[in-house]
């Protein structure tokens, strides 16, 4: 909000223009005044809420000067309605309010009781509110609030202006239904996010540790012990159901409580201070500068999980595991989204849990969670960035949550001998004809037990792990049997610069099966481009000789490329595969199709080193079958 406009308005002769003078004089003028007096500016540096500028319109009611009444009163966030003697107040409801709702303006307006010093004696303030003010606040929910004053006294100049800042700066309507006497929908969901945020061990209470970190954060100041005690009291008075487990902390329904009595007494600015410290916008929405800050992925370079952004969510896992089994029950990981939206859209396409690694009891596991935000963050950035907000991240140096993140360097010429691939986070397309055995791979990266029963794929599927690589690192991969959508992502050329890897399987005890990769390569020559890995799946039945021109070890000998890794999800070894694919993606000059004018290095010897272990002993396995076969 950079400025705030009030214009005056209210019947002839009841000090409209009295309250400016005294306003900018601080005394009362006794001099006759000008009709309309001009309009005047408030810089922010006299102390106004949120530091705005503040513009005053003084304005006349005779009907010559309706037109610029009713352009004035259009113009204006705020309304100040004056009114000095019954005759005015009359005219409050008969009048100026049917009058602004007829101007089709929806702003706040400001009741003002003037003259205060001509009151009949015994007329207290009280009795006023009571019998004036009470009943039309009722009637026109465009009444913000309401206050008695006087110039000639200088009796509530400044608060009355004041007040007209604060329904602008701090609007009451948003949060507080004055008519239903609760807390709006949306104010109280927000309420519920900032007590979650300040929950720090999640325990369902405000300790007195964490208030008084909540009153260092929103007021920049300490709450003493004995203020402290104030507030419990007061909860503990309006709510007597709550007993001695105050003494424990508050809850959120006490801290709701405590926030509408705030709001029931005027004192909404404090809940606005609390929410605008939480990043909410005037909507009760939170800032969408905060939800989505600018975070650029250059061409060729992906987005990953920083070291903070690790900490955090492993932070958030450990904290929400309550029972310790090393999982994320459904209850645990509703109480844990309960700030946000709810589970990533993207999760639910892709089928969260089931594509990433679970314990026995189905729940996602400490390391099916970082896999989980590592893929998510590959692939949208601006998710991760969204759901970090709404579960509050903090940065170290207070900056916002791009914090979390970092981008890798760009990919480029990955044919390039020696070229190593500097990221962590690697996306693999598992690609291969029908009953090949994709989804069996998948689900062995997973740990998954196998199943032989065969379920056609219609719609992708992803896995993702975590790999440790040779030497210690570890990396995330990322498998996706693609369904139906094969034709449709293998035709996208942006889908295919996101792919580190393809991995051609197919099965090598059906006769038929290869023929659909080579299909596949002549069908889509941008597959070319791309480093490859070929697999013979199904390994632990007997080999068939494939019905092609060029069996599958003459094809890769032809592309000068390593032969196909021959394994079983049912072997124990499968996981070197994996670690196998993991290496070709950070070196994937070692699995790019080779030309015939390339030459002077022995592939296959070169790839040795990624699928050494998956060789040794698939050979080990066919070895042993040959010689229990032998009489």
């Amino acid at each position: 909000m950079a400025t705030v406009r009030i214009c005056i308005c209210g019947d002839e002769q009841v000090g409209k223009s009295s309250l400016l003078t005294s306003l900018v004089k601080d005394n009362f003028v006794t001099t006759p005044l000008q009709p309309v007096l001009p309009p005047i500016t408030l810089p922010p540096s006299l102390g106004t809420p949120e530091n705005v500028t503040t513009t005053i319109v003084d304005t006349a009611s005779v009907p010559q000067e309706r037109e610029n009444l009713k352009k004035e009163v259009r113009k204006c966030n705020v309304i100040l309605l004056v009114y000095s003697d019954h005759y005015s107040y009359e005219r409050v409801a008969l009048f100026w309010m049917p009058y602004f709702r007829s101007l089709g303006v929806n702003v706040p307006v400001v009741l003002c009781a003037n003259k205060s010093d001509l009151a009949p004696v015994g007329s207290s303030t009280a009795q006023v509110v009571e019998e004036e003010m009470l009943p039309v606040m009722a009637e026109f929910k465009e009444i913000d609030s309401c206050i008695r004053t006087s110039a000639m006294e200088h009796h509530n100049i400044n608060e009355v202006f004041f007040l007209c800042q604060k329904a602008v700066t701090h609007p009451i309507a948003p949060i507080y239904d004055s008519k239903e006497g609760n807390m709006k929908p949306a104010a109280v969901e927000a309420l519920k996010r900032v007590f979650w945020l300040s929950d720090k061990d999640q325990d369902g209470v405000l300790n007195d540790n964490e208030l008084h970190e909540f009153q260092r954060r929103c007021f920049d100041k300490d709450l003493s012990e004995e203020e402290l005690a104030n507030i419990k009291r007061t909860i503990q008075r309006w709510s007597p159901d709550t007993g001695d487990e105050i003494d424990q902390g508050i809850d959120v329904e006490g801290f709701l409580l405590l926030n509408k009595m705030f709001a029931e007494k005027g004192r909404h600015e404090t809940v606005w201070i609390i929410l605008r410290k939480h990043q909410y916008a005037d909507s009760l929405s939170l800032k969408d500068t905060f939800l989505h800050p600018r975070f650029d992925v250059p061409a060729f370079a992906s987005a990953e999980l920083a070291p903070a952004g690790y900490r955090f969510f492993v932070d958030l896992f450990l904290l929400h595991d309550k029972d310790n089994d090393g999982g994320l029950s459904d209850s645990e990981l509703a109480t844990l989204f309960a700030p946000t939206p709810g589970i990533p859209f993207s999760w639910m396409e892709s089928d969260f849990p089931s594509c990433t690694v679970r314990n026995e009891a189905g729940y996602i596991t400490l390391q099916g969670w970082l896999a989980q935000w590592s893929m998510t963050t590959f692939e949208e950035p601006k998710t991760t960035l969204e759901y970090l907000a709404y579960l509050g991240f903090e940065s170290p140096d207070a900056k916002n949550t791009t914090a979390a993140l970092k981008v890798t360097k760009p990919r480029k010429r990955r044919n390039r001998p020696g070229n190593k691939v500097e990221r962590s986070v690697f996306h693999c397309y598992v690609l291969g004809a029908p009953n090949s055995g994709k989804s069996a791979l998948l689900n062995a990266f997973l740990n998954r037990p196998f199943d032989a029963t065969y379920h056609p794929t219609i719609k992708p599927q992803t896995a993702v792990n975590s790999v440790e690589l040779q030497g210690g690192k570890q990396c995330y991969l990322i498998l996706s049997e693609l369904g139906e959508l094969e034709p449709a992502i293998l035709e996208n050329q942006v889908k295919l610069d996101a792919c580190d890897l393809i991995c051609y399987t197919y099965d090598s005890s059906d006769p038929d099966s290869f023929t659909h990769v080579r299909e596949l390569r002549e069908r889509y020559p941008a597959l070319n481009s791309l480093p490859s890995v070929y697999a013979a799946l199904k390994a632990d039945r007997d080999r068939a000789v494939q019905r092609t021109e060029v069996q599958p070890d003459a094809y890769c000998e032809g592309l000068k490329m390593p032969k196909p890794l021959h394994v079983s999800v049912r072997w124990r070894s499968i996981g070197d595969f994996f670690v196998g694919l993991a290496e070709c993606a950070t070196q994937p000059s070692l699995a790019f199709p080779k030309t015939e004018e390339e030459d002077g290095v022995d592939w296959n010897m070169a790839a040795m080193g990624v699928g050494a272990a998956v060789v040794a002993v698939a050979a080990g396995v066919v070895i042993w079958k040959k010689a229990v076969a032998s009489p």
